[in-house]
Order: structure tokens, then sequence, then C-alpha cells
């Protein structure tokens, strides 16, 4: 893996893509078992495990692909909520934004990724069109 910005840039767009299509994936679940009894809600841990790389970033330290090899969107359960003491409920409407708010978060990231790329075959072509 080189470690130059491009190589830092890609690996988080993958990682930020990976984390939206984990995400659509648990919308998806929470929206198919809305109704069922007992059922516990999922969200994706990805937020938290990136801004920790970012504070790697405020301690002086140097960002870099490897860095990001650690972060990993995972699927995470949604615990109890202590000031009500019941299991967390699914709201179909609540669902249904985080589903739109999710596919615009995800053109946004192909979109970016598609104009690093973009970028680099303009330097590999040095410049010329």
């Amino acid at each position: 893996m080189t470690d130059g910005i491009e190589a830092v840039t890609t690996a988080a767009l993958g990682l930020a893509l990976d984390a939206s299509a984990l995400r659509q994936q648990a919308i998806a679940a929470n929206i198919a078992n809305a109704n069922v009894s007992g059922y516990m809600p999922v969200t994706v841990d990805f937020e938290q495990q990136l801004g920790a790389a970012r504070e790697t970033l405020d301690g002086g330290a140097r960002l870099d692909a490897w860095t990001l090899a650690d972060v990993a969107p995972r699927l995470q359960e949604v615990g109890v909520d202590p000031a009500v003491g019941l299991p967390p409920k699914v709201l179909l409407d609540m669902e249904v934004a985080h589903l739109a708010e999710n596919g615009v978060h995800f053109q946004a990231l192909t979109t970016g990724l598609s104009k690093h790329f973009a970028i680099l075959a303009l330097a590999a072509a040095d410049g010329q069109r």
C-alpha cells in the first residue's frame, strides 16, 4: 500500500462507502423487523472509530492508510435506554428518514471517489487533455 495522500483518501472513502452499505442493511433489517416482538434494532458503529482515528491527528501523530486499517464499520445492537429502562422500539418514520439520509451520503461519497479518481487520472496523464 502506498503511503501518499491518494492512499489515505481512497482508504477513507472506501471505509465510508462500506459503512454506508452496512448502514443500508441495518436500516432494512430494522424496517423488516419493526413489528417483531423482542427485536433489538441495530446501528452501525463507524463514526466513533473514525473520530478516534481523527484524534491521532490532534495528538500530532501521522494519519496514513495503515492507521485507517484498524477502522472497520460494524453492526451493533441499540442498547436499552437507561432513562426509560425499556428496549428500544423501531420507529418506521425515523428509519425511512435514515434511509433517505444514507442514500444522500452514499451518492456524495461515490461522487467524491469519482472526482478523486479523475484527479489521479489527470495527474497520471501529466495534465494533458
